[in-house]
């Protein structure tokens, strides 16, 4: 599967960001998909994955309660909506998938080329 990222931007704090990952080939509702994010010189971690049917999702502590993640398996998409953006929000987003779950410790398979999300205080 070959993903690909957009809805990244410039926004202000408190402002809201949906994120698009797009994935090619007609075997989307088999993957797990989650989104990641990477900081300037910090490592890479999970924000958010989604199983197969959309129905059970998990979060990282620090965007529980703002950034809801979904599917649609019929146009082939996951999204990230992100509510209340926080500086520390900032980073490039990157969507994921793998044939099983994805957790905070996995490294999936396929990758999409990253987002730059930068919020200003």
């Amino acid at each position: 599967v070959q993903l690909q990222a957009s809805g990244g931007g410039l926004v202000q704090a408190g402002d809201s960001l949906r994120l698009s990952c797009a994935a090619s080939g007609r075997s989307f509702a088999r993957y797990f998909m989650g989104w990641f994010r990477q900081a300037s010189g910090k490592e890479r971690e999970s924000v958010a994955t989604i199983n197969l049917s959309g129905s059970v999702t998990n979060y990282a502590g620090s965007v529980k309660g703002r950034f809801v993640i979904s599917r649609d398996n019929v146009k082939n998409m996951v999204y990230l909506q992100m509510n209340s953006l926080k500086p520390e929000d900032t980073a490039v987003y990157y969507c994921a998938a793998d044939l099983n779950w994805i957790s905070s410790a996995s490294h999936p398979s396929y990758w999409g080329q990253g987002t730059q999300v930068t919020v200003s205080s």
